[in-house]
């Protein structure tokens, strides 16, 4: 691949970055959405699978896995906010709130710090249903730096 192809591929670099740069993403969970997750991770957990069980816990219905939630950040970072070419090196996350079947989620990204030295973004990354927060974490992202490319 010659270098124009990658820099058009290619997402922000670390040069573009400012502190309060935002990305959103939205998306609505649905039945499918929680069935394909938990084939291809293997979390059959009832809970997020068979509506009897669900109805006798705390939610009262099925509810989706936390880490589907969580697993749209990563799009996010992968496509929006660093985008193509940056390197997930941290996440962590705190679930405030369930999601539940057919609930839309908005996945909203602030950049927090830029470390040009070490090619190193902290992303505040947080989910939201409606005015619900449901999840809130920090990201650190490695970003290319165009003087390498």
């Amino acid at each position: 691949m010659n270098e124009e192809s990658f820099e058009k591929l290619h997402g922000f670099f670390i040069e573009d970055l400012k502190v309060g740069q935002k990305a959103v993403f939205k998306k609505k969970i649905t039945e499918n959405d929680i069935n394909q997750f938990s084939l291809v991770t293997g979390d059959d957990n009832p809970v997020h699978i068979n509506e009897d069980f669900a109805k006798h816990t705390i939610f009262k219905k099925r509810i989706a896995h936390g880490f589907l939630s969580a697993s749209l950040i990563s799009t996010v970072i992968a496509t929006k906010l660093p985008g193509p070419g940056s390197i997930y090196l941290k996440q962590s996350l705190k679930f405030l709130a369930p999601v539940f079947i057919d609930e839309e989620i908005s996945v909203k990204i602030v950049v927090l710090e830029i470390n040009n030295e070490k090619k190193r973004v902290k992303l505040l990354t947080e989910c939201f249903k409606s005015d619900i927060k449901i999840l809130t974490g920090e990201a650190e992202i490695l970003v290319n730096s165009k003087k390498e490319t």
